[in-house]
């Protein structure tokens, strides 16, 4: 293929001269030439062909002369598409200078050598290869890191898709078989979550079917004309009950009375329910939402305004566009949602020749969509609200979620906390847990660390997918917390992939369960990782081999035992160091150091403390002379007859005894 070169000159005998000197390089079609007389005629050419590789112009024409030229073409094509080489007089260095800053790649002196023309024609064609190559290169990274980065976006839209798809079915399998084992308990409330939860997986998969419809051009809008605030005002007075059970005030302001307008109920009921169903999710508890409806003329205006958290100004404009989910990070919103509703409430509208928007407020952030007021479709006599209740997600939950009491436990029983943000879960798991467990529930990854720390539990049962805090900053939260680190956690996740596991496990999770997950299983995982705990128990009882050849997962529990031993080793003798003053050495509550000991060594503090010191004495015993009376002073009893008392409940024989054997 040819070099494309454009000759601006106004001399009528140049354009003959460079034919006849380059014949054979337009013979070969190494070069192919095209003539324009003065600078405004190549910028037409210019502007029609996109070919061209080199223009060669002089300086001095007449309409507009070659820098004029060059300081339009700068604004015109990029200079990786092609360069220009400037011929001017002999010694005229101000114009040759004036047009290398204006962008000209070389030059050429008049009257003109065509061998060193030549030269530079060809100079010019390899560093515009070069550019070129190098901006395809660049291109083509560019490509590769968007193909990497929408890669990565279906990846976790498919991640949450799965964690939105297992969680009902984690419910509709769990109380398939709560109700087979005890139906007289768990047929009613039973049916009632499988029913929620079904309809719930229909809602998703509607959505994922109506979004592929409308990016083929497949679904239409079939519109009524009736009363559109009365459906609006219905539709956020469904709502408000949902609102409430998560105490949160959703309030609905309108002037508008009445206004009779075509629309389509399913798709509006859609946009609104996305909208709502959004600013309930991620509004904290006490938050407020407020829905507005209002006209401007021929524009129909809604408003979805919550107290919620907000959207980071840079995903902002990402945030309607399919597979995009705001990062998982905490404090962010929208970390859990699906890439699938407000993408598809962004087409819904676009459907109905709308407009939508988000923008963040002062407090949370608000949705804004803009629809048409056209009056044209027929009028209706149907029912446009009757499917609205049975539409809109947590309705039923509001009125009635299936949640019973937790059992009260007598206080032998292990404590679980369950961290779950899916009532319908949490149900479930109390279902399962609340015959052998006293039970703790916590909402979010953030109400569980603050549960955890309150009530020092013996095992934690958490969600990964949760707002505030995910499971897995809960679970590195608690493991490096000196307070919490001995506490066994186990991870149930839709994320069952290697790994998701691989994650969990690295930030400390004992166990790690893919949902929907075997009763039985979990069950089995529960008893084992206690069984591990009394094992742990009795090593730390007997208060010998710590740090030495003792399971890697104990190796944290053994520095904070050794740490509790040195802290009272250090005041044997002083019968005053006690339960404040250890509370004090370490760093903890009287509530959580104990609860802490309980967990490691099944001993009250005292009782632990009392051990340390007997487990001295037994040492003195062996190494030293010193009298009975006098051990017992050593390690801090000031009664000789209760330290021998103590002495055999702990070892099976008196201290005399103990000696002579």
């Amino acid at each position: 293929m040819p070099a494309i070169i454009l000759v601006v000159d106004d001399e009528e005998h140049f354009e003959p001269l460079i034919l006849q000197r380059f014949r054979r390089q337009i013979r070969d079609k190494a070069y192919e030439f095209i003539f324009a007389r003065n600078g405004a005629e190549a910028l037409d050419i210019l502007a029609q062909r996109e070919d061209i590789d080199v223009v060669l112009c002089d300086i001095n024409m007449p309409k507009m002369d070659g820098l004029t030229f060059l300081s339009k073409l700068r604004d015109l094509i990029p200079a990786s598409t092609s360069k220009t080489v400037m011929v001017s007089a002999y010694g005229d260095m101000k114009n040759i200078r004036a047009a290398m800053n204006l962008g000209a790649f070389d030059f050429v002196n008049k009257p003109i050598d065509f061998e060193d023309l030549e030269i530079t024609i060809n100079k010019t064609l390899t560093e515009l290869n070069t550019l070129r190559k190098a901006e395809k290169a660049r291109e083509l990274e560019e490509k590769n890191e968007q193909l990497q980065e929408l890669d990565e976006l279906k990846s976790r839209f498919f991640t949450n898709i799965s964690h939105e798809l297992r969680t009902p079915l984690t419910i509709i399998s769990g109380m398939a078989g709560q109700v087979a084992e005890n139906p007289e308990k768990w047929f009613s409330r039973g049916l009632q979550m499988i029913r929620r939860n079904s309809d719930s997986l229909l809602v998703l998969v509607d959505q994922i079917l109506d979004l592929r419809k409308l990016e083929s051009g497949k679904l239409e809008l079939r519109p009524v004309r009736s009363d559109v605030m009365h459906f609006l005002r219905y539709l956020a007075e469904s709502f408000q009950s949902y609102a409430e059970s998560k105490g949160i005030r959703l309030t609905f302001q309108s002037e508008i009375r009445e206004l009779v307008m075509d629309y389509d109920p399913d798709r509006l009921l859609s946009v609104v329910s996305n909208l709502l169903s959004n600013a309930v999710k991620y509004t904290p508890e006490g938050g407020h939402i407020g829905f507005s409806v209002d006209r401007s003329g021929d524009l129909l205006k809604l408003r979805v305004k919550d107290s919620g958290a907000g959207i980071p100004e840079d995903q902002l404009p990402y945030i309607f566009d399919r597979f995009f989910q705001a990062d998982p990070k905490d404090g962010i919103r929208r970390a859990n949602s699906t890439g699938v509703g407000l993408a598809l409430t962004r087409e819904l509208v676009k459907l109905m020749d709308g407009d939508i928007r988000a923008e963040n407020e002062e407090v949370g952030c608000s949705f804004h969509v803009t629809i048409p007021i056209r009056q044209s479709a027929p009028a209706t006599e149907k029912d446009v609200l009757a499917q609205v209740a049975d539409f809109i997600p947590g309705i039923a939950e509001a009125t009635d979620n299936g949640l019973l009491p937790v059992a009260g436990k007598e206080e032998e029983a292990p404590t679980l906390l369950i961290v779950e943000d899916n009532p319908d879960v949490q149900q479930y798991l109390i279902s399962c847990l609340e015959q052998d467990y006293r039970l703790v529930l916590a909402a979010n990854g953030r109400e569980g660390i603050e549960k955890a720390l309150e009530d020092i539990p013996d095992i934690i049962i958490s969600d990964v997918m949760m707002p505030e805090k995910n499971g897995l900053e809960l679970c590195e939260a608690l493991k490096t917390d000196q307070r919490t680190s001995h506490i066994p956690i186990v991870l149930l996740t839709a994320k069952a992939d290697v790994e998701s596991r691989i994650a969990g496990l690295e930030r400390g999770a004992d166990a790690y369960l893919a949902k929907p997950f075997d009763k039985k299983e979990l069950l089995t995982h529960l008893a084992k990782l206690l069984e591990l705990r009394r094992q742990l128990q009795d090593r730390y009882s007997s208060l010998s081999g710590l740090g030495d050849n003792g399971p890697e997962t104990a190796q944290y529990e053994d520095s904070f035992i050794i740490r509790v031993r040195s802290a009272v080793e250090a005041h044997l003798d002083d019968e005053d160091f006690a339960t404040p003053q250890l509370c004090h050495a370490i760093g903890m509550s009287r509530s959580q150091l104990h609860k802490k000991i309980k967990a490691l060594t099944g001993k009250s503090t005292t009782h632990f403390m009392r051990s340390i010191r007997l487990h001295k004495a037994k040492e003195l015993l062996e190494t030293t002379d010193l009298n009975i009376s006098q051990v017992a002073y050593e390690v801090g009893f000031h009664d000789p007859k209760y330290f021998s008392k103590t002495f055999a409940e702990e070892f099976g024989l008196k201290p005399t005894e103990y000696r002579k054997s």
